[in-house]
């Protein structure tokens, strides 16, 4: 029996070997540098902390209280006016965030600019040196991918290799961040990446292991916090953790809702953007004279809110939303940073209000306490970013308390599905929906969505001027074997769109000469230049025809060419199989 002869698998071989290892050496190296830039950055906030009087610690051994006081106030304010004029240089004029980074990949549209993101990090590193209520995570993620996307460009990459790098980046400074490297392979596959192919986890894996091992062992970068042996839970504290997780996505709700919510608000104030973080900063500062943990990253807000007693409840309820109003106030209003540590910080008070509650109703003694700041925390903070898995695993490399984790599920179980349901899956998902980008749909659509139809645009078809006579526009259809013309005037507008058949039969019930013009159009929907390539196969469901026209707007309706319903379909299919072979490790 004769058979077929075996087809050589794509992407398959030695040399397919020898760049699969290149790729993961390339990721090692990204993770190198984007941990040793994370922990750069992260001990240049602290020193700034220390110096300008944000941190505790300096502002308990300061002794001049007069002075103290006007830098609470004055610190943030101009911080907030060094970040505004710091935005002025980025094209958006607003700082670059994980939401950038994420579009970058799920819509393949480009690479991260390394001057917006160099800009991006400064602002951050003011804003968070000044004391303003955001996260240093997410400053972190940007400027990781950034470093990615740059060595990607600097190698010539393609978009699938500058997709894994910049997914190296991000890898490298979460393993940095929180010491936790499986944390950081889940990131960067569940956020950014949003899959899990062989061929992204090995190089990811190795940025992870990289920035875990400068972070740990070359410059000693201590955890998040610690949490020392745990006593486990009662049984019936499990139904205690599932409402925690319930309760704690309407708290991510109201957080993320209080920073679009602020967003929204500082676009109408008559205010120069430039000029708002520095009115957020001074808000901030006169707050802060009253409660001062709302300032900063709250780290030692949050470990101290771990400890059973040392907050009161009302302590912990007023602190709780005053961290909320005030991240709200500072990333709405221009500063940057992100949303993550501000999360951790709401979530870890929200648990610790919430077992001190327990505990007074219950009279059960506080041993277990902790168990219940762990899960508010994991209850915000991951439908915030969209990770329920992610904040799973820092709670786990973090305490190594498989006890804790467990906690930390019950209450993930109903807090992501709930919140994504009300909210969204993530802020960054929402963020990205209101410029206009919607993942809902999965990144098919997405890269549909962010390709316009002129990048398939043609001019083999046929124009007809709309006094040509019928006669000769049938000939010139027929001698180009096309079954419609698209009527332009003098001055290159367009005008219409008639049929073949409808001109012969039009010209076989004249009695005399007829002109295209005087022909009935076709119903055509017109699309224009930067036209989606989702929105044109929209268009193309109720067409029964060989193209659409494109026209211009701004150009006074200038005829451009057309997009035949073969071409969309082909850049559909092209664009589907590219995907599928990068998901499936092949691409």
């Amino acid at each position: 029996m004769d058979t077929l002869p075996a087809r050589p698998a794509s992407g398959r071989g030695p040399l397919a070997v020898v760049r699969f290892l290149g790729l993961v050496l390339l990721g090692a190296l990204v993770g190198a540098i984007a941990a040793l830039a994370a922990v750069a950055f992260v001990s240049a906030v602290l020193a700034l902390n220390e110096l300008l009087l944000v941190s505790p610690r300096s502002r308990m051994m300061f002794d001049h209280p007069g002075i103290l006081l006007a830098a609470t106030v004055a610190v943030p304010a101009l911080g907030g006016l060094v970040v505004g004029l710091l935005h002025r240089a980025i094209p958006e004029r607003r700082p670059h965030a994980p939401a950038d980074v994420i579009a970058a990949v799920q819509t393949r549209r480009g690479r991260l600019p390394a001057r917006a993101g160099g800009i991006s990090a400064l602002s951050a590193l003011v804003s968070l040196g000044s004391g303003a209520s955001v996260g240093q995570y997410g400053p972190l993620v940007h400027l990781g991918a950034t470093l990615g996307s740059l060595g990607a460009r600097l190698l010539r990459l393609g978009r699938s290799d500058d997709n894994i790098t910049i997914a190296c980046g991000v890898a490298a400074a979460i393993a940095t961040a929180f010491n936790a490297p499986l944390a950081g392979i889940v990131f960067a596959h569940e956020v950014v990446l949003r899959h899990y192919a062989l061929r992204a986890f090995a190089p990811v894996a190795a940025a992870a292991l990289v920035g875990y091992v400068i972070a740990t062992n070359v410059l000693e970068r201590g955890a998040l916090f610690h949490v020392a042996d745990t006593a486990v839970p009662r049984p019936w504290e499990f139904v205690a953790f599932l409402a925690i997780g319930g309760l704690g996505a309407l708290v991510a709700g109201a957080y993320m809702h209080a920073i679009l919510g602020v967003t929204r608000l500082a676009g109408t104030l008559t205010l120069a953007p430039s000029l708002r973080p520095a009115l957020a900063g001074a808000v901030l500062g006169l707050t802060a004279l009253w409660v001062p943990d709302i300032l900063g990253m709250g780290q030692e807000t949050l470990r101290f809110a771990t400890i059973a007693g040392a907050f009161g409840s009302a302590e912990l309820l007023l602190v709780l939303l005053l961290k909320i109003a005030a991240t709200g106030l500072c990333l709405g209003m221009g500063f940057s940073g992100g949303v993550f540590s501000p999360a951790l910080v709401i979530g870890t008070l929200f648990g610790a209000l919430c077992g001190s509650l327990v505990g007074q109703l219950s009279g059960a003694p506080q041993e277990t306490f902790v168990f219940y700041a762990v899960c508010g925390m994991v209850a915000v903070t991951s439908p915030v970013i969209g990770a329920p898995l992610t904040s799973l695993l820092i709670v786990f490399e973090l305490t190594g308390s498989y006890a804790l984790t467990t906690a930390a599920l019950a209450s993930v179980t109903l807090a992501s599905p709930i919140a994504a349901q009300l909210f969204g899956r993530s802020l960054f998902d929402i963020q990205l929906e209101h410029r206009g980008l919607d993942l809902s749909a999965g990144r098919g659509r997405a890269v549909l969505r962010t390709t316009p139809v002129a990048e398939h645009l043609t001019d083999d078809c046929v124009t007809l001027h709309p006094q040509t006579p019928v006669a000769e526009a049938v000939t010139a259809l027929c001698r180009a074997r096309h079954g419609e013309g698209y009527l332009v005037d003098g001055r290159g507008r367009y005008r219409g769109c008639v049929g073949l058949a409808d001109l012969e039969a039009a010209r076989e019930s004249a009695t005399g000469p007829i002109l295209v013009g005087e022909v009935a159009t076709l119903a055509r929907p017109v699309l224009q230049p930067d036209t989606s390539l989702w929105d044109a196969m929209a268009e193309l469901q109720d067409v029964t025809g060989e193209a659409l026209p494109v026209v211009d707007p701004a150009a006074d309706d200038a005829f451009r060419g057309v997009v035949f319903e073969s071409s969309i379909a082909r850049a559909y299919l092209a664009h589907s199989d590219e995907l599928r072979r990068e998901e499936h490790g092949t691409g």
